[in-house]
């Protein structure tokens, strides 16, 4: 019964943050078909794994995490060189809002897979630093100091990408 009860939370849960998981995988792969991919990969180990969620809260946090290891491991097995056209899905309104800058989301490319998580989750995802350290098995103080590193290492390469542009 009590496990019935937390996989059809897990069930609700990957519906409801459904366009963040393919925001998050598209961050990542940086293509609408493989982020997809990603997202459909995600939610199978989620359904799959769904009775090791041990506590309610963490469902979201646990969700998340198995959606970055996905786009790691896609991006792992398949080292290609990836379009970075716009995607039809993106330019849809109800997604817009969150990922107008394409050159941003290019930039996250100079940083490594945590920083790049950190980023995307603080501020495409709108989640806290606490919640950020939980679903990276991080201490706080870390995930605080990759997020100042990492927005430096953006804003570095954003000036870089500007002056490339103007000259």
């Amino acid at each position: 019964m009590l496990h019935n009860n937390i996989r059809e939370k897990v069930e609700n849960k990957i519906l409801e943050s459904y366009e963040s998981m393919y925001r998050i995988a598209f961050s990542y792969v940086k293509n609408a078909d493989d982020a997809l991919d990603v997202v459909q990969d995600s939610a199978y180990k989620a359904m799959k794994n769904a009775v090791s969620v041990k506590k309610e809260q963490y469902i979201e946090t646990w969700i998340y995490k198995i959606v970055i290891n996905c786009a790691i491991d896609f991006m792992k097995k398949n080292r290609k060189e990836v379009l970075t056209d716009i995607p039809e899905e993106l330019s849809h309104p109800s997604t817009t809002d969150t990922y107008q800058d394409f050159d941003t989301i290019q930039a996250l490319d100079v940083l490594n897979e945590k920083e790049r998580a950190i980023v995307i989750l603080r501020f495409f995802e709108e989640k806290k630093l606490e919640e950020i350290a939980l679903i990276l098995n991080m201490n706080l103080s870390t995930t605080k100091s990759m997020l100042y590193r990492s927005l430096k290492k953006l804003k570095t390469e954003l000036k870089r990408e500007e002056l490339n542009y103007e000259g």
